[in-house]
């Protein structure tokens, strides 16, 4: 028998796979396929201080082992998520949440944070500084150190949950960004958000997304994933949920010995409902081909 377990930064999972906030909606959606308590964790879909309807369509463009979305963070709003989301998942749901929120300043994450306060059944806040498909806040936030600090402390000031900080990968230094956010009290990190792409239709002459550009996620970022959380991991001494272009067991071994201590499973669920489940069955036939009893000291040599 091998242990699947793993810890999140004092908070226990039955194993580490996480479908990644805008794969699985509000929980729900997923559970028409299966039943997810045998997730690790769930992060839910990207809300923020007001609803949002998001970018223009097209908001998709298919890509060569991958996809770039243009969503622009179409959510219901906080008030929505706290009011009806999260009590009808926590309904079906017994493992932690992880309530991913967004904005276009300072103030909106704080906002956000302090909201989520008050509802016991959020776990984990997952603040995303990394969205690339969004102007005037987003990735822009999480692009300079001292920004992303700022909404790191703003929200930690607004909230006693455990904070995670989504990174993007769209920057020359990822590991002065994880060390900021660190510096301002971050719990942990997510790593990493989507990179910006493209898809131009040649026969139009236009961008296939109406925003021009969106973010790139699927098999072909893992690589760079998988270095950068190899890089935050060295360069911090918090946890990090590595995610990007995972969706074997094989990927899961793979960014822990990384680094990781958790695994966020994000567009491989846009192509196949059943990735996390496949993945989670997967993972004591692959650990024991390696002979591994355990995922708790699982590093790289």
């Amino acid at each position: 028998m091998v242990d699947l377990s793993v810890n999140l930064g004092g908070i226990p999972l039955d194993n580490p796979i996480i479908p990644a906030s805008g794969t699985c909606g509000f929980g729900l959606e997923l559970n028409e396929w299966y039943d997810i308590n045998i997730l690790g964790a769930i992060s839910l879909k990207g809300t923020t201080r007001e609803a949002r309807f998001g970018n223009a369509l097209p908001r998709i463009a298919e890509c060569r082992q991958g996809l770039i979305n243009s969503v622009g963070l179409e959510n219901p709003g906080i008030e929505k998520l706290l009011a009806e989301k999260i009590p009808a998942l926590r309904a079906i749901y017994r493992k932690p949440i992880i309530a991913n929120i967004s904005g276009f300043c300072v103030e909106d994450f704080a906002f956000c944070a302090e909201r989520a306060e008050g509802c016991a059944d959020i776990d984990i806040l997952e603040a995303n500084v990394s969205c690339p498909n969004v102007h005037g806040g987003g990735m822009a936030l999480g692009t300079d150190p001292k920004v992303a600090a700022e909404v790191t402390r703003a929200v930690k000031k607004a909230s006693s949950k455990p904070v995670f900080v989504k990174l993007t990968p769209n920057v020359t230094d990822i590991t002065a960004i994880a060390r900021a956010c660190e510096e301002a009290g971050a719990d942990g990190l997510t790593v990493i958000n989507t990179l910006l792409g493209m898809r131009i239709d040649i026969r139009t002459r236009k961008p296939v997304v109406a925003a021009s550009t969106g973010g790139f996620s699927g098999p072909a970022v893992f690589p760079i994933a998988l270095r950068a959380v190899w890089q935050v991991a060295r360069a911090c001494r918090i946890p990090v949920m590595g995610c990007g272009g995972v969706s074997t067991a094989e990927e899961v071994i793979e960014m822990m010995m990384a680094g990781a201590s958790a695994v966020q499973v994000g567009s491989a669920n846009l192509v196949d409902p059943m990735a996390c489940k496949r993945i989670i069955e997967q993972l004591p036939e692959v650990m024991e081909r390696l002979g591994l009893k355990d995922l708790k000291q699982l590093k790289i040599n």
